[in-house]
């Protein structure tokens, strides 16, 4: 096994850890390790990348079978129509209106 030396550590700190080790009964060398350790786990658990609210919210309104894949599908077709007959119509006037 390597040594690490960390230098400059302030007094406070080295306190602070030497009364977690003397708590939980361990050197100041093992309580230094065990709080590097769960430090390191944290960080990957942090870097673990999350689904965005777009990616979650498209994850629950997913159609769950066939049936509603479908109806999704028929949706998005009148909706395509709608839209398109509103670009189409734009700008022109209302009839009766002058």
């Amino acid at each position: 096994m390597g040594d690490l030396l960390i230098r400059n550590i302030s007094d406070a700190l080295k306190r602070d850890i030497s009364a977690r080790a003397e708590k939980n009964g361990n050197s100041l060398s093992d309580e230094a390790k065990n709080l590097l350790q769960k430090a390191i786990i944290d960080t990957a658990k942090a870097d673990v990348p999350t689904k965005s609210a777009w990616e979650a919210m498209r994850e629950i309104f997913a159609p769950k079978n066939e049936a509603e894949a479908r109806e999704a599908e028929e949706y998005a077709e009148i909706m395509d129509e709608i839209e398109a007959k509103r670009k189409k119509d734009f700008g022109r006037p209302f009839e009766g209106m002058e």
